[in-house]
Order: C-alpha cells, then structure tokens, then sequence
C-alpha cells in the first residue's frame, strides 16, 4: 500500500510516519530545526572528544609512562563501553522514550568529562572513559532515531546528512583543537570542551524539546540477552588486546560463540533488545549495517596510527600532527550532506559504493608510507579518504534508518551506530593485535620505530582488504531507494 505526499510516493509505514509528524507539535520548520540543533550539539561532542584523545595519547603516555597496548586502551574502553551500552538503551529508549534517554545521555557524558580533567591515575583515566562512553551510547542510541521521528522521508536524507556533518566537523576539530590544547593546555582541557556545549544541548532538551518517542512503552526489557551481548563483546576485545597469547585466542573465540548464543536466545523471547528478524528478513537493513561495519572497521585506525607516526618517527608536535590530520574529517564534513540530500533522490548504494571503492584506494596508498615520505601524499591521501568516507556514510545511514518500521527507530539506530562503534574496536582491535605481535608491551621509543612503521603497514594491508570485502557487500543489498522504504 502507498500514498502520495507532496510528489513524494510513500509505503504505507512512511506515510503513517509523516501524518503523525505533521500533527506533531514537532512539526513545524522551527520546530524541526530545533531538533536538528540539539542533535548536532549532542553529534559534535562525542567525536570530537574520541579524535581529541587520538592527538594527546603520546603526552597522555608521557605523563602516567603508558605503554603502546595502555595507550589503545584508552581509546578502547570509550569505544568498549558505548558499544556494549548501544542496543541496550536504543531498545530502552524505544520503551521509555529516546528524549528521556537521550537527555540522560548527554548529562551522563559531560560529567564523565568534567571528571576526566582530574584523574590523578591511569587506572582512574581509564575507568571514567568507561562511564563517558556509557553516556556516548545513549546519546548516540537515541540522536539519528529522533530526526527519522521527526523528519519525513523526503527531507529525512538531508536532515540526517546535516547530523553525520556535525559528527564530522566533530572529527575534524578534534586533531586541530585537540593538538592545539594539548600543546599549549595540556591534554586535561581537552575534556573541558565537552562540558558547556553538553549544558547547551541540557538546556535545549529540557526547554524546547516536547514528546517522547516510546512506540515500545509497556514491553518487557531483556536483560538477560543484553547481559550476554555485552558479555561476548569485551570477551573479543579483551581478547585482541592479549593476543599472541593463548588466552587471547581462548578470549575471541568465547566472545564469538557468545554472540551466537546472543543469537539464538533473542529468536527465542517475545520482546528482544535486538530484533535479529531485522537482520534475517530484512536484507536492506543486514547488508547495510555489514557495510557499516566494514567500512568502519577499514577506517577509524588510520587517525590512530597516523597520528602516533606524525608524533613520533616524524617528529611533528601534537599542534602540527592535528593542522595535518584534520584534512580528513573536514572533506567529510564538506561531501557528507551533499551526499545525504543525493541519496533522496538518487540510489543510495551507488553512492554509497563509490564511496567504500575511494576509501579503498586511500587505504591502500597508505601502505606505502614511510619514516620519510613526503607531508604532500600524506595529506592527499587523507582528502581521498575524506570523499570516501563522506560519500558512504550519509547515504547508508538513510537507507538503514528507513528501511525499518517506526517502532523499531531506536533499535534500528542503535544498532547502526553499534556497528560503527563494533567496526571502531574492531580496527583498534587489529592495530592492538599488531601492536602485541610486533613491537610487545613497550614504551615506543627511537629504536622501535622500525617494527611500529611495520605495524602501521600491515594494519593499513587488512583494512585496505576489508574495504574491498566492503565494496561487494555495498552493492549485494540490492535496489534500496530510500524514499521508497
């Protein structure tokens, strides 16, 4: 069944969705923008925060004398600790309502990163990035699958094009604030930011923001199989950190029968936290997410390792690394809404695959580089991966949140940005492992300059050989128009 609105041919879903936002108090452009704001806010901080620490992990090291597999760590137990959090509170949102959720969230982050700016210890650093990252997830569970509330189909790309935008100009502020405030600040400040623009976006919900969004309200939680989930994931990062150890090896292969187990007990229950009939039946959604993954996974490393190498076998001061790293993420955020208004009236996953096939070529120019290739192929090489990653994301991210039922908003943006965080741990995950093999547990110095700059290559080898993976699997979900989901 379909419906015509405003030249816009609509399946029944949409078409229900959008009479119910136009009698939405929401409804209005004001309204709209309003939402759009708050989102943005709560978009930009938790990048920006994740891309900051990237900048300041040599000073961080320095001061607490952290070793290369600490160092991931703390990167690591943010992206650990939203990714097991995701599909819990995206579910829990669609039950009690993703502003309740969503404000939590934000409250929840900004005073993690109050809190970070005096951590005494790198037991005490680690441990709050856990919490901060507890309040990243219910931000990130709720922010895309309140904008698919609000906005219609036809204005759906755009809106969420505008969102990625602050998720990247987040990215891309990151290197450059970052090096410039661990440089002249230390890196202590760099969690400061995070605090007045988290009591803005309070502000805001609290003032402006009117509904809720619980189209699950009176379902039963399932804890049991949010507990299994969470488990199986630190299982398999906890593993990749100790690898080549046996119990490394032991680790990744409980996480995984753990996710199996997942699996089958949420096929089992009347109310899951994940849907996997989303996943079984519905090949849009399941070919979509895998790209997600993949792409993420192939990408979220190179500023890491990147920006170690700048620091460290260039020498560039993390101010310098930052000015240099930023190239990526502003193409992101210059190509990203262009994308994402294309993808309302363009097939999605052309653009989409475009995309992953220039983030493949970026990465596998990457392998070449040296201790003494030129600052010029670094930067373009970071510009190629820039349109890459703009051209994929947005596109993607329609064609997933609109390929689902409205009751199924907040899972479906749960599990969209599980991905992204699942495919981020995982190219940690890797750089970890690599890391492990070989360099070992050791401060890096000038003399193991040689086996880090082996390291990164191998890394950027696998992530080059995912994107391709990635390419096919863009391509096999088939026609996905997103306005006509």
């Amino acid at each position: 069944m379909v419906a015509t609105t405003n030249g816009i041919t609509l399946s029944s879903k949409d078409a229900e969705n959008y009479q119910i936002s136009q009698k939405s108090p929401l409804a209005d452009k004001t309204q709209k923008q309003i939402v759009l704001l708050i989102a943005i806010l709560a978009g930009f901080i938790t990048p920006f925060d994740g891309s900051a620490v990237n900048i300041a992990l040599p000073t961080m090291g320095a001061e607490f004398n952290m070793n290369a597999i600490s160092l991931s760590w703390v990167a690591t137990a943010y992206l650990l600790s939203s990714a097991v959090f995701l599909v819990p509170f995206g579910k829990l949102a669609d039950i009690y309502g993703r502003k309740k959720v969503f404000l939590y969230g934000i409250i929840i982050f900004s005073l993690a990163s109050l809190t970070l700016t005096m951590v005494p210890t790198e037991g005490m650093l680690i441990g709050i990035r856990v919490i901060q990252g507890l309040g990243s997830a219910m931000i990130f569970g709720t922010g895309a699958a309140i904008i698919t509330s609000v906005f219609p189909p036809g204005e759906r790309g755009g809106a969420l094009g505008i969102y990625i935008t602050a998720v990247y100009v987040g990215l891309s502020m990151g290197p450059f604030l970052g090096g410039i405030m661990t440089q002249h600040l230390g890196w202590r400040s760099i969690f400061l930011v995070n605090v007045p623009i988290g009591a803005i976006a309070v502000l805001l919900v609290l003032w402006k923001l009117k509904g809720e969004w619980a189209e699950c309200r009176g379902e039963k939680f399932d804890l049991a199989g949010s507990l299994i989930y969470g488990s199986a994931v630190i299982a398999v990062m906890h593993g990749f950190s100790t690898l080549p150890e046996i119990k490394g090896a032991a680790l990744i292969a409980l996480g995984l029968l753990g996710v199996g187990l997942f699996a089958l007990y949420e096929m089992r229950i009347p109310t899951p936290v994940l849907d996997i009939r989303l996943l079984t039946r519905n090949r849009v959604f399941a070919l979509s997410n895998m790209s997600a993954l993949i792409n993420y996974s192939a990408t979220y490393a190179v500023t890491f390792l990147l920006s170690l190498d700048l620091q460290y076998t260039k020498g560039f001061t993390p101010e310098h690394a930052g000015m240099i790293l930023i190239a990526q993420p502003v193409i992101q955020a210059i190509i990203s809404p262009v994308a994402g208004r294309l993808s309302d009236r363009i097939e999605p996953r052309l653009i989409a695959s475009t995309g992953m096939g220039l983030t493949a070529i970026g990465l596998f120019l990457l392998t070449f580089v040296t201790e003494i290739t030129p600052l010029w192929y670094v930067i373009g090489t970071l510009v190629l991966l820039g349109v890459g990653f703009g051209l994929f994301s947005s596109p993607n991210t329609n064609v997933i949140m609109s390929s689902v039922d409205k009751r199924f908003y907040g899972v479906a943006s749960g599990m969209n940005g599980t991905m992204r965080l699942l495919g981020q741990m995982l190219s940690m995950g890797i750089a970890m492992m690599l890391f492990s093999v070989v360099i070992g547990p050791v401060v890096i110095t000038s003399e193991y300059y040689p086996q880090f700059v082996a390291s990164m290559h191998y890394a950027f080898i696998l992530f080059t050989i995912f994107c391709i993976i990635g390419i096919f699997a863009s391509l096999a979900r088939g026609k996905s128009s997103a306005n006509n989901h």
